[in-house]
């Protein structure tokens, strides 16, 4: 079965879409082609646990178990050699992106604290979407007693979008909580 936001973009979005945009082609309406997630630890150069801690994060988040991403060069005032693990990233297509983008604007997103919209402006000018968290026990999946430190990560939304605003009115269709100007 597919993800109920999956089946309301196909019914609902894409005919919206294709009106609001004046597009004659369905193929031209702007889609959602990945969701990546990425934990940058500048501290795993000296904390080889803390890399095994946000691996095990992020596979409760997403489902999928994510890849180390090693730094690409070596940056003498960081103390930092090339092939260095620095990270650990997910990419989500398909069926996991859609169940995942559902959990993130119907669950995690109100548990975030004090929260009042996302910010609308967050766009890359090639109509991809990153949005900043400041610690992973906004997922409901991680319990407070098992994590070692609280850490921070974003999540790029990449759409097929040709500018900003086509990709802001499809998130908004989807149900992204963006803050109202003014």
């Amino acid at each position: 079965m597919a993800p109920r936001l999956k089946e309301r973009y196909d019914k609902e979005i894409v005919p919206a879409l294709q009106k609001m945009l004046d597009l004659r082609n369905v193929m031209q309406v702007p889609r959602l082609q990945k969701v990546v997630l990425n934990i940058g630890l500048g501290e795993a150069m000296e904390n080889a646990k803390a890399l095994d801690a946000a691996v095990e994060d992020m596979a409760k988040m997403t489902g999928q178990k994510p890849v180390i991403t090693k730094a690409r060069k070596a940056i003498a005032n960081f103390k930092l050699r090339e092939g260095r693990a620095i990270g650990v990233k997910v990419t989500l297509r398909g069926e996991r992106m859609w169940s995942f983008l559902d959990r993130l604007i119907n669950v995690v997103l109100p548990r975030v604290r004090d929260f009042r919209g996302i910010p609308p402006d967050a766009f890359d000018g090639r109509g991809n979407y990153t949005l900043g968290f400041r610690e992973q026990l906004v997922f409901p999946e991680i319990q407070y007693d098992t994590i070692d430190k609280i850490r921070g990560f974003e999540v790029t939304i990449v759409t097929s979008a040709k500018s900003d605003d086509a990709a802001r009115e499809l998130l908004r269709l989807l149900g992204m909580p963006f803050k109202l100007e003014g």
